[in-house]
């Protein structure tokens, strides 16, 4: 998955939502999945370990890693925000895992990659037999089948991720053997095998002990005519499986992971500990994804500026990558910090934007976005090579569409648009937008009624660089005329004003990853009826026809020429403004060896820090760390 929504919040922006978005192989054989070509950039690195142990470094093997603010939730479905997929990535399992060292995916429970029938449409899958549950019984493919059809139920809060699942026909089991599964496909798309990447699997006898959902099948579940009314046994199921409890009490968050969440104190931190007798721990030599070395993790929300500074100057966190540049960039200057920390900027494919609606519905949304002239003069009237000085200090990569320049199928006929009042008040005359009355604000008659071009911004709350983001932009595009309302919310808030669609524009981020693109979630119609993340009501049924060819032509030479045409469709509609990409600050205190600093989200692995003091350097005490590390 690509994902996600992070917003100024990815869309996290900082903590924020930050959705995934699924891309697959174009490759029949599944086990030679493509990587990106990106040695020319910024990308993975492997720190080597400090030579030598100063005195005053905390010998607890406790990793308290700065973070931006809650996740919405810890739902086994119902969940998008960026700082909730770290947490599942550390306390859940899933059948593939995003390989953010390789860029590619990888098995996880599964033995290895699935088997391909001839026709593109059958992927059998062997899960490993010494993976369990907590309470001992093991993890089998009963409950990957649970998972996906209770992802694709219609009656299942999730409805941002569903259409990842909407291309499953069936699923086929072997009575005898219970660690074997298909998974047979509608048609041949690119997400086919990577889409499981991004979803946990999780229990069948925990969430649905009565078996309900074995007495339907993924074609009714499939089917847009299946009447749910007809099923009261399956809305009973659905309205407890989609209670809040299953993401918010920590006593009820039932995953397989090296690590469980033992305490969570909401505005403040969430801790992690790290199971005992864990089933890795029997693993001769477990992988990346696989280690947990900390005894805990302690996720920390501190916010504040100034406070971050004096939590890494007194040593108290030991690893961030949510920082603003510009608080990085003070802390570099001081000695205490370069002395016990290791600080890499490393590239990355998420991306900060602003989203233009463009369905507004006249009465509680004007229609300011609805005319293409305004939303490309909004563009010009944005300065984003001064935001990126002056808030990214810099370190940041100007964007200018949906997909990443560091990807082969990017669109590299794409041009930032530049700053330009003239341009920008050209294209607002031209749309009926002028200053009648001499106030500086421009003004139309929309509907009989004089309509002040005054445009609520919405934004996440909270983030100091998201603020000054949103200054920076009302002072700029007052100049051309737009007096701008700056309404900062709650990040849950937030999201659920974006699903309503209650926005005249917002801030926000996409949480992008290396697999091929694939636009649904973001661009297709149907991501906008039916709850997904097309917020801005972008496309047409010609779009959507193209976006499903896209998905559905697996020969990279083929798919390649319809993305960068998508990408320019987008970028002449300009529903969104696309802003910059901006460098990921990887923080990792220098007490901690085999620290690898990913190219992909979320930027650090936690679960691989091995305290030096009792684990030795890579070539030390391998004996030791075999013993510990779990």
């Amino acid at each position: 998955m690509n994902s996600r929504f992070f917003t100024l919040t990815a869309v996290t922006l900082i903590a924020g939502i930050s959705f995934t978005s699924c891309g697959g192989s174009g490759d029949k054989n599944s086990n030679d999945i493509q990587t990106l070509n990106v040695s020319d950039k910024v990308r993975n690195k492997r720190i080597p370990d400090a030579t030598n142990i100063l005195a005053d470094w905390s010998k607890e093997n406790i990793v308290v890693n700065h973070w931006p603010g809650d996740p919405d939730n810890l739902h086994p479905t119902n969940g998008a925000t960026a700082s909730r997929s770290w947490i599942m990535q550390l306390t859940a399992n899933y059948i593939l895992r995003n390989d953010v060292i390789n860029l590619n995916v990888c098995p996880d429970l599964a033995v290895a990659m699935p088997t391909v029938s001839e026709n593109n449409l059958e992927y059998t899958y062997q899960l490993r037999k010494d993976a369990t549950w907590d309470d001992g019984s093991p993890i089998t493919a009963e409950d990957c089948v649970f998972m996906l059809k209770a992802s694709l139920c219609p009656l299942t809060a999730n409805s941002i991720t569903k259409p990842y699942f909407s291309n499953i026909k069936n699923v086929i089991t072997y009575p005898g053997d219970a660690y074997k599964f298909t998974i047979v496909m509608k048609q041949e798309e690119i997400n086919n095998i990577n889409f499981l990447s991004d979803y946990p699997v999780f229990q069948r006898k925990f969430y649905d002990p009565n078996n309900v959902l074995n007495n339907y099948t993924f074609e009714q579940f499939g089917d847009p005519a299946f009447n749910t009314d007809a099923h009261p046994d399956l809305t009973a199921w659905a309205n407890n499986f989609n209670d809040a409890k299953y993401g918010n009490d920590i006593s009820l968050l039932n995953y397989s992971g090296a690590y469980k969440v033992t305490e969570w104190t909401r505005g403040q931190s969430l801790i992690l500990e790290r199971k005992k007798n864990h089933w890795t721990q029997k693993l001769g030599k477990p992988n990346e994804y696989e280690t947990a070395f900390p005894e805990k993790i302690i996720f920390k929300i501190v916010k504040d500026p100034t406070a971050q500074k004096l939590e890494f100057g007194s040593q108290t966190l030991d690893a961030s990558v949510w920082m603003s540049t510009a608080t990085v960039m003070e802390l570099m200057n001081e000695t205490n910090f370069s002395t016990n920390y290791n600080i890499e900027f490393t590239d990355n494919y998420s991306y900060n934007y602003i989203g233009l609606n463009m369905k507004p519905d006249g009465a509680t949304r004007k229609k300011f976005f609805d005319d293409v002239k305004v939303r490309k003069a909004m563009a010009y009237l944005i300065p984003v090579e001064e935001i990126i000085n002056v808030v990214s200090k810099g370190k940041a990569r100007r964007q200018v569409g949906p997909i990443s320049p560091l990807k082969d199928e990017f669109n590299t006929n794409l041009q930032p648009i530049p700053y330009d009042i003239a341009a920008a008040g050209k294209l607002l005359d031209e749309a009926g937008w002028k200053d009648t009355d001499g106030d500086n604000i421009r003004d139309k008659m929309i509907d009989g009624v004089k309509t002040k071009m005054q445009i609520e911004f919405k934004y996440q709350a909270g983030q100091t660089f998201v603020e000054e983001t949103a200054i920076m932009i009302k002072e700029a595009v007052y100049k051309g005329g737009i007096d701008l309302i700056l309404v900062p919310v709650e990040l849950n808030t937030l999201k659920e004003h974006l699903q309503k669609h209650d926005f005249d524009m917002y801030m926000s981020a996409w949480a992008g990853g290396a697999l091929p693109e694939e636009f649904t979630q973001l661009w297709h119609t149907k991501a906008y009826a039916t709850g997904g993340s097309n917020y801005v009501g972008f496309g047409n049924s010609e779009t959507d026809a193209l976006i499903d060819k896209i998905k559905q032509t697996i020969t990279e030479s083929e798919r390649i020429p319809m993305s960068q045409k998508m990408q320019q469709i987008i970028y002449d509609e300009q529903p969104y403004i696309f802003l910059y990409s901006a460098y990921r600050k990887n923080i990792i205190h220098k007490r901690f060896g085999n620290q690898i600093m990913t190219f992909d989200r979320p930027g650090n692995m936690l679960n691989n820090l091995r305290l030096l003091s009792l684990y030795g350097a890579q070539g030390g005490t391998s004996t030791k760390a075999t013993e510990v590390g779990q």
